[in-house]
């Protein structure tokens, strides 16, 4: 049972194993009615765009505004990953930490070598907040360090949990109504489940992006 339950989190298949292929569908297939004609889903793509560029942009500083398309790209990459795995029979690679903290550490990296390199000044502010009293700074410094060191499991972990526990529920409810006489309620549960879960993979993506803005807007 247990082995059946999170055989649909396994990326392994055998040999050739093509369940990571499913991370490149968004980008390889999706996109195609975008460079043809202005399709509905072309409009649609744009105002998301302009909507989480105007806000991202606000959050930003002046000096990182021009990075905003980095987010917005990440933004986008992450929502088709989280679409797609609420397709039947596709593998969600978006409820696995090797996915998502290639996603977050390597931003993390970045962030953090253009910050120390750039503005140490202002990262070392960073690492006191004001009004600190004196003899309670060294504590605060180590606290502010290792929060500062979990943030790309943070991010990494916080998008696995939610994208994984949907599904769980979801495999649950469908071994549940094999065997069940109340398959219309179970049903409907599933169905409601899944409006659930469209929704999760929507805010999930969203909060993703801001909260790498938000440490960004920190350099």
């Amino acid at each position: 049972m247990m082995t059946n339950l999170f055989s649909v989190f396994d990326p392994s298949t055998g040999i050739l194993s093509l369940n990571w292929v499913s991370t490149l569908i968004g980008l390889i297939i999706i996109p195609m009615p975008l460079w043809i004609l202005p399709s509905r889903l072309f409009i649609m793509n744009l105002i998301i765009f302009q909507k989480i560029n105007n806000e991202l942009k606000i959050l930003m500083t002046m000096n990182s505004k021009g990075n905003s398309l980095i987010f917005v790209s990440m933004f986008f990459f992450i929502l088709y990953n989280n679409i797609m795995g609420l397709l039947p029979y596709i593998f969600t690679s978006s409820s696995h930490l090797v996915f998502t903290l290639s996603l977050a550490l390597p931003m993390w990296l970045m962030l953090m070598i253009f910050g120390w390199l750039m503005n140490t000044n202002k990262m070392f502010y960073h690492l006191i907040p004001v009004g600190t009293p004196s003899i309670l700074m060294p504590f605060m410094v180590c606290i502010e360090t290792i929060s500062n060191m979990i943030r790309p499991g943070s991010l990494a972990v916080r998008l696995t949990a939610n994208m994984i526990a949907g599904h769980l529920l979801m495999t649950l409810l469908g071994n549940m109504s094999i065997n069940s006489s109340f398959i219309m309620l179970i049903i409907i549960i599933q169905l409601m489940l899944m409006i659930f879960e469209t929704a999760v993979s929507i805010i999930q993506a969203y909060v993703f992006t801001i909260l790498s803005t938000l440490y960004s807007s920190e350099i």
